[in-house]
């Protein structure tokens, strides 16, 4: 490299020395000139040659290292990411803000999308102008509206304090339908919407009758057919009421049977069939006695039909929670029963006699933990059961195998039930939700969240539109299954409901009734306060 410089030639032979001296090691000293210089002239300003080590282009690569590149930053890569370019599937579940419904998570939520395109459509849509004539007839219309609703308070002082809402509701329904009939073709918009936000209102329960001290200990489970209601409780009896229609004001649920010595330690568990013709009882002994219903009424309607023993001994005495819970199948046929190691068993009844016990047709095994509660489906073809550890399980009673191993309740699951259609099954327990699911596949479609104690008991209505549950506080609510919500909140006491039923509705009775038993030792009837 030449550089061409002002300076005089001793200082510049100066400077080249000691640059020389610095770069080079010690040595006679050399002069370097450029090869031109040597044929050519001297110039005025000498040339001076002044040697780059290697090292310096080392120091120019690290240079070039240390100049930061282009990155793109993490907020950046987060809106790329939530603007799907790098988000995963997810397929979990959680509420809508909006409406409060089950929906996919990062998933519009399909029902607020619905309403806004409902609201849309209704709110923008032209509307023309009402001319005289119908102006005129719509406030004849509303003035025998409020005419009507006067007749109904004046009425109300005439009535019974039960038939005032289904009269209300009934004179209400019967004045929206004439109404809608004359002016469907004006008021179809504010009519829809009028009844639409009705229908949302939680419903109401009346409690119209209370048995106290049924029993001198506390009443674990309740079964109900048509004609009766069943008890058993810590006594060694069962009890038996009449649910028929009675002309007793004062007792409408009479105490018609008492089964004595039924189980000398006291029965946990009862269960009946959907005729209502056989009934099976669990006593905390290990014993497991079937019952039959007869239709003759000069003798009592039950009597022991045999009892069931869970090994190959010939013996009576079992070894307590050998035998759990227990469920029949609708036709009576079939028994399932958990024991305290996880397994559960079915029996055929058909095969039960005073001397021969029932044939075994099922076995299932599960991981070991206490069967606490099970189920069997409508159509017989699901057995489900709940455990300690919180696994619920679903076998397929045609093939003999598991079908579908249920999650989503990490704490014990002390009650499982079947829809009347067999298409969900709800499991409740410690973990104070009621986790829903679809029979077919398997998987959780909802969560009812509300609850806050223990859920012990859950009970399907004959539509399947509610879900009945008892609660370790005392509450017995009733879930609505299309909305995923509470309707509707009951407390007697504090003390624990151990079990809730309905009462299967039968042509004399219009509306839904249910019951519930538990540590305050009576039994408490709740009638729905609306029309049927």
């Amino acid at each position: 490299m030449s550089l061409r410089a002002a300076p005089s030639t001793g200082f510049l032979q100066s400077f080249l020395a000691v640059a020389s001296a610095s770069l080079r090691p010690a040595g006679p000293a050399r002069s370097f000139l450029p090869l031109g210089a040597r044929s050519w002239p001297a110039p005025l300003l000498p040339s001076i040659v002044i040697p780059i080590p290697g090292l310096v282009s080392d120091i120019w690569e690290s240079i070039l290292k240390a100049v930061p590149k282009k990155k793109t930053s993490h907020m950046k890569k987060r809106h790329r990411q939530m603007a799907g370019k790098g988000l995963k599937d997810v397929t979990s579940l959680n509420k809508c803000s909006g409406c409060g419904r089950v929906k996919r998570a990062h998933y519009l939520c399909p029902h607020c999308v619905m309403s806004i395109k409902k609201w849309f459509s209704n709110d923008f849509s032209p509307r023309r102008e009402k001319t005289e004539w119908e102006k005129k007839d719509q406030e004849k219309r509303m003035d025998q509206r409020k005419h009507k609703v006067d007749e109904i308070k004046a009425e109300e002082s005439k009535i019974d304090e039960t038939d005032i809402v289904d009269r209300k509701l009934h004179v209400k329904l019967h004045i929206g339908q004439s109404l809608r009939r004359k002016d469907a073709h004006i008021t179809t918009s504010y009519s829809s919407k009028h009844f639409s936000s009705t229908k949302q209102q939680s419903k109401q329960y009346l409690q119209t009758h209370t048995i106290p001290d049924a029993s001198p200990a506390d009443i674990y489970s309740v079964a109900t057919t048509p004609k009766h209601l069943i008890t058993a409780s810590g006594s060694s009896s069962l009890h038996i009421y009449s649910t028929s229609p009675t002309n007793d004001e004062n007792i409408p649920y009479p105490l018609i049977q008492t089964l004595e010595n039924a189980h000398k330690l006291g029965a946990h568990h009862i269960s009946v069939s959907a005729n209502g013709k056989t009934a099976a009882s669990a006593g905390f002994g290990g014993e497991l006695k079937i019952w039959s219903c007869n239709d003759e009424d000069d003798t009592p309607p039950w009597s022991a039909r045999g009892s069931i023993l869970d090994s190959a001994e010939n013996s009576a005495a079992k070894n307590a929670g050998e035998i759990w819970s227990i469920a029949l199948s609708e036709d009576g046929q079939f028994l399932a029963a958990t024991t305290f190691d996880g397994r559960i068993n079915v029996w055929d009844l058909n095969t039960l006699t005073s001397s021969e016990p029932a044939t075994k047709l099922r076995e299932y095994e599960t991981k070991g933990s206490f069967g606490m509660s099970v189920a069997l489906s409508s159509d017989g073809e699901f057995t489900a059961s709940g455990h300690a550890n919180g696994a619920v399980y679903l076998f397929n009673n045609t093939t003999g195998r598991l079908a579908h191993s249920l999650q989503g309740l990490v704490k014990p699951v002390r009650t499982v039930a079947f829809s009347p259609a067999s298409k969900f099954l709800a499991a409740g327990g410690d973990a104070k939700v009621i986790a829903l699911y679809d029979v077919k596949n398997g998987e959780q479609v909802a969560n009812l969240t509300g609850s806050q104690s223990w859920v012990m008991s859950l009970d399907w209505s004959d539509s399947g539109e509610n879900l009945l549950s008892g609660a370790y506080d005392g509450k017995a609510k009733v879930w609505s299954v299309e909305r995923r919500e509470c309707v509707a909140t009951q407390t007697e006491s504090d003390k624990t409901l151990w079990a809730v039923k309905w009462l299967p509705k039968t042509p004399m009775t219009r509306n839904e009734t249910f019951v519930t038993v538990g540590a305050n030792r009576s039994i408490s009837f709740y009638r729905e306060a609306s029309g049927g």
